[in-house]
């Protein structure tokens, strides 16, 4: 095994010298912000444009309902027909005309509203407009039937259920879906990463078979060196540059937004408020700034130690069992062309893993699916992470399917390892030929 490092280093020189390598490792992260920025800068560029909608309102319910914000102003319309108020707003550009009919009208028909434009409007004008209705309407016909303003705001508060730990701590709503969340990123990290480098340890073995060097290579290594030289090489370089990618990205966005004057805050696409609620909303922005910082504090707590040492373990076991994989199909194969019908079964698992595994861990983190999902080795490197958010013992991950998962994922690689490397040390060689599973079978019993 002393002839180990000597092919980790010649396979990670390989690739960090390779002109191609060098381009995207450094262009990548460019083009990635240039692209994030442009969106950015484009929505806020959007979002300055003002709409003016004109209103024509017959009707004495909505005498003060529409507020102007910073993105849409409103003009009233008065002593005109429908016809002129069409007219009007078309000639001088309005992005549309609001018809409202007389009280009468609107108590026969219920949609008898209508908003004019020259193009669809937008779904989210439609729906604040629709919302001003809905509560004038149903406020307007609750007191005709006696129930009074204050009356009308009482009952129309909402009823929030209180959570809480059976020690008493508070529960917040969502926060297993959150942490979930958070668990599913560095799965779907690790997904991208053994598809990504596992495409490169693959293509590595090809070109190297294809030109026949190694034939060459072979007559002094044994093809297990070689093969696990390969995904540990191919390793460290797509780590050099996953960290090269993360550093500069960061450095890039904040310089990009800076340059730009682009808030961070434009993707968020959060709601605007009209102005003259701020006095109305206070209690309430008051509650949402407490439950905001609930959620901080929730997340702060989350075990950090253990994600990262997670990570790395499930990162390492994972890509090396599936790396091992590509190998073994680079081997047995003589061109690209040939991997399409071997590369769907070794996506499938991860694919399953993020899919099934958002469902299941959102919707209930301790249930059979999940926990057969994340016990299962071939999903669990992505399944675990979802669920460990969550911590280990008490209220999270039992501590058995914690060890019972990492177990059988070291006992999965040593199995996939002596596999493939069967599978290698006979398809390395093997020119001219386009392999069936069968034959692959045959390869095992060498």
């Amino acid at each position: 095994m002393y002839k180990l490092p000597l092919i980790i280093k010649r396979e990670y020189l390989a690739k960090v010298r390779n002109k191609s390598f060098v381009i995207m490792t450094f262009l990548s992260p460019i083009l990635m912000v240039a692209m994030v920025v442009l969106i950015a800068y484009l929505t806020q560029l959007n979002d300055n444009e003002k709409r003016v909608i004109a209103v024509l309102n017959e009707s004495d319910y909505f005498s003060n309902a529409f507020l102007t914000t910073e993105s849409t102003s409103y003009i009233d319309f008065k002593g005109i027909d429908l016809e002129k108020a069409k007219d009007s707003t078309s000639n001088l550009g309005y992005y549309g005309l609001l018809y409202i009919p007389d009280a009468a009208y609107l108590e026969q028909v219920a949609d008898g509203t209508f908003f004019y434009s020259k193009d669809a409007p937008s779904t989210m004008v439609l729906g604040a407009l629709e919302s001003i209705f809905e509560e004038r309407l149903r406020q307007q016909r609750l007191v005709r039937l006696g129930v009074s303003s204050e009356d009308f705001a009482a009952i129309d508060n909402g009823y929030e259920i209180k959570i809480s730990t059976f020690a008493g701590e508070q529960n917040l709503k969502g926060i297993n879906e959150i942490k979930a969340f958070i668990g599913g990123a560095f799965g779907y990290l690790i997904m991208m990463f053994i598809i990504i480098y596992g495409g490169f340890v693959m293509r590595s073995v090809i070109e190297e078979k294809t030109s026949r060097i190694i034939e060459v290579i072979i007559s002094s290594v044994k093809p297990f060196q070689l093969m696990m030289g390969k995904i540990i090489g191919t390793a460290l370089a797509g780590i050099t540059q996953f960290a090269i990618w993360v550093i500069s990205g960061a450095i890039l966005f904040v310089v990009a937004f800076a340059i730009f004057d682009i808030d961070p805050g434009i993707m968020s696409g959060g709601p605007e408020l009209p102005s003259g609620m701020g006095a109305e909303m206070a209690p309430n922005l008051a509650n949402d700034t407490e439950l905001a910082e609930g959620y901080l504090k929730e997340l702060f707590r989350l075990p950090l130690a253990l994600l990262l040492i997670s990570f790395v373990v499930y990162f390492v076991l994972g890509y090396l069992i599936y790396s091992s994989i590509y190998a073994a199909i680079g081997a047995a194969v003589d061109n690209e062309t040939d991997t399409q019908q071997f590369i769907f079964p070794i996506i499938m698992p991860l694919m399953l893993a993020i899919y099934v595994g958002f469902f299941s861990v959102f919707n209930n983190p301790h249930g059979p699916i999940a926990v057969g999902f994340s016990l299962f080795p071939l999903t669990s490197p992505i399944v675990m992470l979802m669920r460990l958010p969550g911590g280990v013992g008490e209220g999270g991950v039992p501590l058995w399917q914690f060890i019972a998962s990492i177990v059988l994922l070291l006992i999965t690689f040593v199995g996939i390892v002596w596999l493939a490397a069967k599978i290698y040390r006979v398809g390395i060689l093997m020119y001219g030929k386009k392999p069936t599973y069968k034959e692959l079978f045959k390869w095992l019993r060498y």
